[in-house]
């Protein structure tokens, strides 16, 4: 039950976001809108609370309970930033808005974009990590908690791939390709010239 309720949660967020976003745009009701909206925590905390009711019951803690808490911190941690995203291309195609900006694509620019994608990763890590380890002691010395401690490894695996993506993007900067780079030699000449 527990990994339905996830599938739903995740389904769940994307109709709250496509609803959510066509009350304020199409049907010209922000309000509305926005109490859509800030409906979507709801999902997690119905979702943290099956979770824990199952442990209660005598549930063995299993991957369904890892990917619940992973799921709750990767929503927690994203969330804001994908209702930001969806807001700025419904506003572009029905309210006239400006086009959505793209993240950007070459250097330090792109480093520091790469940085808070990571920010978001490593919290979502931090938050999984901390849900499995309060289930963890929920459940107590009784039950076999390897499951949600492997979750917790991945969790330590997910902040490392992150930290090494944004360093790589840091270290090795992305370059425009030459036809897209400015003839710093024209411009010198040109000085020269003067």
């Amino acid at each position: 039950m527990l990994v339905a309720l996830i599938i739903a949660a995740e389904i769940g967020f994307w109709i709250l976001l496509a609803l959510g976003l066509s009350l304020r745009y199409l049907a010209r009701m922000p309000r509305a809108g926005l109490a859509v909206l800030l409906c979507e925590p709801l999902l997690e905390l119905v979702l943290l609370v099956a979770s824990a009711l199952d442990l209660r019951d005598g549930g063995e803690p299993g991957w369904r309970h890892g990917l619940a808490a992973v799921y709750i911190g990767f929503t927690l941690t994203h969330g804001h930033y994908l209702v930001r995203w969806g807001d700025a291309r419904f506003a572009h195609r029905f309210a006239g808005g400006p086009p959505p900006v793209k993240p950007p694509r070459y250097g330090r620019a792109r480093a520091l974009h790469e940085w808070k994608m990571s920010a978001r990763a490593v919290g979502a890590a931090a938050i999984a990590a901390a849900l499995l380890q309060g289930a963890i002691w929920f459940v107590g010395d009784g039950g076999d908690v390897d499951p949600l401690r492997m979750w917790q490894t991945r969790m330590a695996w997910v902040v490392v791939i992150a930290l090494i993506i944004a360093a790589s993007y840091t270290i090795w900067p992305k370059q425009p390709p030459r036809s897209a780079r400015p003839d710093s030699g024209a411009a010198a000449r040109e000085c020269l010239r003067r």
